[in-house]
């Protein structure tokens, strides 16, 4: 056989083979996705990547891990990584600034103000006078509208009438578990430990995002993206999108899944595990359209009014342009 004749049939065999391949087999756009080390988000992206979700969508997802939310937010605004997981509040401020990123939900899963079971305290007025532990400091957002909502409902503001104690959410958990803490306001993760030690929710984030006229779930995370990449990458967005789902439908679904998972939870016990299935679960964004964008502008005026410029710096109202217009359901 002449050379020629070995080429042609060695190119017909390829294109064959390349013809025969499945979807998710050929080309993929490649998604750096940063995250915490030990983030929650890395549970569903372990979900895209063991069931290959993302090739399935043509597009390869690569997660790169970080030690703390700052480093994730520093390596998007420097290129390093494509998309992260941050709320719409970061991202209207770096639009005020010139930074044109955007947001698609991931999740609604949100925090609460947690105080022992035998606690007298039964409403947020008899809050005062004691000690309250703060996860993430004076504008953390649970915070900002928990403190809204006592406003709302009983004419007092938290920030009066509390003594205040911020920090991380694991040194508080411990203080609260230990009695020093009369109360703690932490993320919907940390909320699991306290809730299998007999805590429970005096009131949640849901319950004052109600209180200030909001109906609905509002999903304050999301991956956030700069638009002009998301313009240049629609497809890979859109997969990574229906990858997202896709995985949150498979957790939602499978306890199966979850014990796969388990050794990335690294849960203390079965009744913490348990919560954090739970947690996850309600935190599944079921609607997202033109109803809830305008829920999230009226619970950002409320933030912004609390927080001010430390919260939103120069983005006195939510930018135009902050969700990604693609994105509906």
């Amino acid at each position: 056989m002449s050379l020629w004749r070995q080429a042609a049939v060695l190119l017909a065999a390829v294109l064959i083979g390349t013809m025969a391949l499945p979807p998710w087999a050929m080309a993929r756009d490649v998604v750096r996705i940063g995250v915490l080390k030990f983030g929650t988000v890395n549970w569903e992206l372990d979900v895209i990547k063991t069931h290959g979700l993302d090739r399935q969508e043509s597009v390869d997802v690569q997660i790169i891990e970080f030690a703390g939310r700052d480093a994730t937010s520093v390596a998007l605004l420097a290129g390093k990584v494509d998309v992260i997981v941050i709320d719409w509040i970061w991202v209207s401020r770096q639009r005020a600034e010139g930074s044109k990123f955007t947001f698609v939900p991931f999740s609604t899963a949100v925090g609460a103000l947690m105080v022992p079971a035998d606690s007298p305290v039964r409403t947020l007025a008899d809050l005062k006078g004691r000690r309250l532990g703060i996860a993430g400091g004076p504008i953390d957002k649970s915070w900002l509208l928990i403190r809204a909502m006592g406003l709302s409902q009983a004419g007092v503001d938290l920030d009066d009438i509390v003594d205040k104690a911020f920090g991380a959410p694991p040194l508080l958990n411990a203080q609260a578990l230990s009695g020093r803490l009369d109360g703690v306001i932490t993320a919907w993760n940390f909320m699991a430990e306290l809730e299998a030690k007999r805590f429970r929710a005096l009131v949640t984030v849901d319950d004052a995002v109600q209180a200030i006229g909001i109906s609905g779930a509002l999903p304050l995370l999301g991956y956030v993206f700069n638009e002009g990449w998301g313009r240049d990458h629609r497809e890979a967005v859109a997969g990574l999108v229906r990858a997202s789902r896709r995985a949150k439908q498979i957790l939602a679904e499978s306890d199966t899944e979850w014990e796969r998972l388990r050794p990335l939870v690294k849960p203390a016990d079965d009744a913490t595990f348990a919560a954090l299935k739970a947690g996850f679960r309600r935190g599944t964004p079921a609607r997202w359209g033109e109803a809830e964008r305008a829920n999230a502008e009226r619970a950002y005026a409320v933030m912004s009014k609390l927080g001010g410029e430390d919260l939103v710096g120069r983005s006195t109202r939510l930018q135009p342009g902050v969700f990604w217009p693609d994105v509906t359901y």
